[in-house]
């Protein structure tokens, strides 16, 4: 899909590809167990923002589910909101994904937005709709460590001692795949699988280099995943990250 800001478009030639899919039946609930988390000290972050009413996503879409499985990557899908008013409004989009996006927009000097677009570990910026160019990416880009620990225990967080500051977002997100059949706009007509949708996104606090702890909120749905992301302020690299 072409890029989008507040009030530009950037040229077609940037992306030109869109997510699409409607909700299929909800799956069935399942228990949480510690088997069904998959914790790695030093993964790599892939970030995908795309819009089911954009024709220009499903490549990208389609590598993040590739790799969503792999161990070391944690992969999330942010829904914008912005292409909405091409006829087709994203149900999983969120103004709160939309902001975020813009804010790494500013972070990487770029004028405006567009779809597809993948951010890896907070630094590196690509469309992802070319053949293998996602696998390339995240081989060029190491792991992330370095960054203060992260634990949880009886329903606490705690980022342990570093320098410098950053926020600690909390990420909840559904790790199926949900198949959804796009009934207007551009994708009219098709359907494609969704992976790792992010259902919600709270900023969980801020961090001084420190060690401090937080409280947890309980889960929106047993469903989801949860992962916390300690990231640079202004949508900097993401210092540490883990799935808890």
């Amino acid at each position: 899909m072409k890029p989008y800001s507040a009030s530009i478009f950037i040229p077609f030639s940037i992306a030109a590809s869109a997510c699409q899919q409607q909700a299929d039946a909800a799956p069935p609930t399942r228990a949480k167990t510690a088997a069904t988390i998959s914790v790695v000290a030093n993964p790599v972050v892939v970030e995908l923002y795309q819009s089911q009413g954009c024709s220009s996503c499903p490549p990208a879409n389609a590598a993040v589910n590739a790799v969503a499985d792999q161990p070391g990557i944690i992969a999330l899908s942010f829904a914008v909101t912005y292409w909405d008013r091409l006829g087709w409004k994203d149900i999983f989009a969120d103004k709160a994904y939309t902001q975020r996006q813009n804010d790494y927009a500013h972070a990487f000097g770029n004028p405006n937005v567009y779809t597809p677009q993948i951010v890896i570990n907070g630094k590196t910026a690509l469309t992802g709709i070319k053949r293998g160019e996602l696998e390339k990416s995240i081989a060029a880009n190491p792991p992330i460590s370095g960054g203060p620990s992260i634990s949880v225990d009886q329903g606490s967080l705690t980022i342990g001692k570093g320098y410098g500051a950053a926020n600690i977002w909390l990420v909840q997100y559904d790790p199926q795949t949900h198949n959804i059949a796009i009934r207007s706009g551009e994708n009219d007509g098709r359907r494609l699988p969704h992976k790792n949708i992010v259902r919600k996104l709270t900023k969980h606090g801020e961090w001084r280099g420190v060690s401090a702890s937080f409280k947890l909120p309980s889960m929106l749905t047993d469903q989801l995943e949860r992962v916390i992301l300690v990231q640079r302020p202004g949508a900097g690299p993401i210092i540490s990250a883990r799935k808890i």
